[in-house]
């Protein structure tokens, strides 16, 4: 029996380990961002695409996303993104004033809040109507003589 015993502990230790780990949600990494934003004097709400690692100004602010994750559908739907947010001030200088995680299903939890615009997090998408950034600037080379 002690034998046993020794075993019944062991299972004992394990599911409690188990049961103490953070379950992982299945998420996929996805190239465009979506955001909502308001221009507070105008009362003007629009929802734009950022593609990852570019940059896209609303208003006077200048919005990053560094990765833009959602869960897969056998989860929970939720979308989360790592975005820098920068300023650009009247003197023309460029001033962050958010690093860190926006999530969709909580858009007041860690939307940025201006004193002239705020912009939150919609969701992360595999495509947009909006080119990707190499279309872009293909786009805006000159013609070959």
């Amino acid at each position: 029996m002690p034998g046993f015993l020794k075993s019944m502990a062991a299972l004992g230790v394990f599911a409690a380990t188990v049961a103490a780990a953070p379950a992982l949600a299945e998420r996929s990494e996805n190239p465009v961002a979506q955001f909502s934003g308001i221009d507070k004097i105008t009362g003007r709400t629009i929802t734009f695409d950022v593609y990852i690692n570019e940059t896209v100004q609303f208003g006077a602010l200048q919005v990053t996303p560094r990765v833009c994750y959602s869960r897969t559908d056998n989860e929970a739907p939720g979308s989360d993104s790592f975005v820098e947010v920068d300023e650009i001030t009247l003197d023309r200088k460029i001033r962050r004033i958010f690093t860190g995680w926006m999530y969709a299903d909580s858009p007041g939890l860690n939307a940025v809040e201006h004193p002239v615009y705020d912009v939150w997090l919609k969701g992360c998408k595999q495509n947009s109507d909006v080119p990707p950034p190499d279309e872009q600037s293909a786009g805006k080379q000159p013609a070959d003589k």
